[in-house]
């Protein structure tokens, strides 16, 4: 069924857009045409995740069902929101289900970039965000890297501490959140994974947030410089060789990398 679903919502993300082609273009035929198929589109994905099953009172249904209703597309969007930071799949995948009742597999996000890309290559700036790649110093994608495209360049290129940076950035955001009234088993375990690889945070079980945070927040305080030059860098390179493309995918061939390298050196 999942496999139904995201060609469903790629369907019906691919009518809006061309609803809205239409609409600037003045074409009423066509865009009356589109907002029909368009319908016809979202009654078969609100069919496809009701299911037969539900029964009255059924709370876990229910909010299994509610999660359904939220796009994998949003479930990223939301977790990336709450992290702040561009992060590997699998740490959305892992925030989105401790913290959000998130359905989404990692092998959803295989495609989801590219689509993504399609999406804004059609109709650009035709969406509020779009989840998009992190940049790496030669201005490519880096593999497995989301980010948000409403996020300042800055904070979507990979300088050579960005990593550890981003880690830690999404380890405080974590923290904060399960020490505000958003704990969960689920997430307890994975704040738990996370304070192994933080010096200082302690290992109980469960994590105390606070002390997870402030231990990430004195190791953040000792990158956070460099990788900021390091980023500003990247990111004036980013606006005066990318497109508006590339600036949010990447670089798709080799020419930025003689540039970079150039660049790096300083020139020579």
């Amino acid at each position: 069924m999942s496999d139904r679903l995201d060609e469903l919502e790629r369907r019906i993300d691919e009518l809006r857009a061309g609803v809205r082609r239409a609409v600037r273009a003045r074409d009423g035929a066509a865009a009356r045409t589109l907002r029909a198929e368009l319908r016809t589109a979202e009654r078969a994905w609100d069919t496809l995740v009701s299911g037969p099953d539900d029964k009255p009172g059924d709370t876990r249904g229910q909010k299994a069902r509610g999660s359904r209703l939220v796009t994998v597309r949003e479930q990223v969007h939301q977790a990336l929101a709450l992290l702040g930071a561009p992060a590997q799949a699998r740490l959305v995948v892992a925030v989105s289900g401790a913290f959000q009742a998130g359905t989404i597999r990692s092998s959803q996000l295989t495609s989801l970039r590219r689509d993504e890309e399609r999406s804004f290559r059609s109709s650009p700036f035709g969406r509020p965000y779009y989840l998009c790649a992190a940049l790496t110093d030669r201005l490519s994608p880096a593999r497995g890297y989301l980010a948000v495209s409403t996020w300042p360049v800055e904070r979507r290129v990979v300088g050579p501490l960005s990593p550890r940076v981003d880690f830690l950035t999404c380890a405080i955001r974590i923290a904060e959140h399960a020490g505000s009234g958003g704990r969960t088993a689920e997430g307890d375990r994975l704040l738990a994974r996370i304070a192994r690889n933080i010096p200082g945070a302690g290992d109980q079980v469960p994590p105390d947030p606070a002390r997870v945070a402030e231990a990430a927040r004195r190791e953040l305080a000792v990158h956070a410089g460099r990788d900021a030059d390091d980023r500003a860098e990247l990111a004036g390179r980013a606006d005066a060789q990318l497109d508006d493309v590339a600036r949010l995918f990447g670089a798709t061939t080799l020419a930025t990398v003689p540039r970079s390298v150039t660049a790096m050196r300083g020139g020579r």
